[in-house]
């Protein structure tokens, strides 16, 4: 289809003139995501640090105190409180001065100087699942360390060393460290251009029927197929350098460095917004209104592509109804693409059944939008 140029300048150029008059939409295209990617990126963070510490130390000798330092000097958690007994750690949970106890027994370092094993009780306030596990797993850890040192004191008292079965050295590839920002800010790229591209572009088209202009556009001699065009374009260009400034944060911000192809990394991206802008095109040729606009463009973008897609609770673990609905949300395909290439390197030849649902997925939206477009000048 031969689409010159010069029958699209005028309706970009409108768009971008009223992007320009208009400081919300160009708020929700530039600054928007970048507020985003700062607030969710430092708020939502899966490290559970500093939970609050409560002590009950029964024995109160050099022993008990020297085993007790492995948890006031770590950043997993913040000694708060001494109890004197479990009413007084009950009152600490239940005005939130605690979330974790560890209760040591009189007997704790005569039994392990006599080579006694010894109980050590945890006690954790679950209402935070979340906080509750991992706070449990550390504590384990804190205590098989110390646990595994005395052995093997002992051990080098009698001149042997400790005997170790099974020599397990785990090696954690891509993100060594488990830091949640390098797993979360791929997935806020995908999950902000959604978002905003959709909102934006259903919202720019209602406005124009709101106001009447719409019309005009739709008598002129333009096709439905180029008015779409014109009016996609401007925001292909400003959701690719929103894209750009998020991808900057994220490496200033947060050290997300790209280790893969950013030729492949922004091919991806121009696919998610191609996706994006059809699905807001398609909205807003359902709807006159902004304000129900706006509801059905964040019900279809916003909850999959916060719930559905990966991006924080995985697919795999989802009943099997939920995990067939996941495939409807572009950006769980998108998902795969860009934490491949950002976190792991890989190359088109690992990701290229996502790029094929991805451009299906742009095509469709695109494809009818311009339908129904076509009908209603008809």
């Amino acid at each position: 289809m031969n689409l010159p140029l010069r029958s699209l300048k005028p309706v970009i150029l409108k768009e971008l003139r009223q992007v320009r008059r208009d400081p919300t939409s160009l708020g929700m295209l530039l600054v928007l995501p970048a507020a985003m990617i700062i607030m969710v990126g430092y708020a939502l963070n899966f490290d559970v640090k500093h939970t609050p510490l409560v002590i009950y130390d029964m024995d109160k000798s050099p022993g008990s105190r020297a085993f007790l330092e492995k948890f006031k000097h770590t950043e997993y958690f913040d000694y708060r409180y001494e109890a004197q007994g479990y009413a007084d750690i009950e009152e600490n949970f239940l005005h939130g001065r605690g979330k974790i106890a560890v209760i040591l027994p009189a007997s704790f370092a005569g039994r392990l100087a006599a080579g006694e094993d010894v109980h050590v009780q945890i006690i954790v306030d679950g209402s935070d699942a979340n906080t509750a596990g991992q706070a449990v797993a550390t504590a384990t850890r804190l205590t098989s360390e110390y646990a595994t040192n005395i052995i093997a004191e002992a051990f080098a008292l009698r001149g042997r060393s400790l005997p170790v079965p099974i020599d397990f050295q785990p090696r954690i590839w891509y993100n060594p460290d488990l830091i949640s920002s390098k797993f979360l800010v791929p997935g806020l790229i995908g999950f902000i251009i959604v978002l905003t591209a959709v909102i934006s572009t259903s919202l720019t088209v209602v406005r124009e029927k709101e106001r009447g202009t719409m019309e005009q556009l739709m008598v002129s001699r333009l096709r439905p197929f180029e008015i779409i065009l014109g009016k996609t374009i401007p925001y292909l260009g400003i959701s690719l350098i929103a894209a750009t400034a998020i991808l900057i944060l994220g490496y200033l911000l947060f050290d997300v460095q790209v280790r893969g192809s950013l030729l492949l990394l922004y091919g991806a991206i121009l696919m998610i917004v191609l996706g994006g802008l059809g699905q807001g095109l398609l909205i807003s040729t359902v709807t006159d209104s902004q304000q129900v606009a706006f509801m059905i463009s964040v019900f279809s973008s916003l909850l999959p592509s916060f719930l559905l897609s990966g991006f924080i609770f995985p697919v795999a673990t989802m009943p099997l109804v939920l995990r067939i609905i996941s495939n409807l949300a572009v950006n769980k395909f998108f998902l795969v693409i860009v934490r491949g290439v950002m976190l792991k390197g890989v190359g088109f030849q690992a990701v290229w059944e996502q790029f094929v649902y991805m451009l299906a997925f742009a095509a469709v939206m695109l494809g009818v939008s311009a339908k129904r477009m076509q009908k209603r000048s008809a």
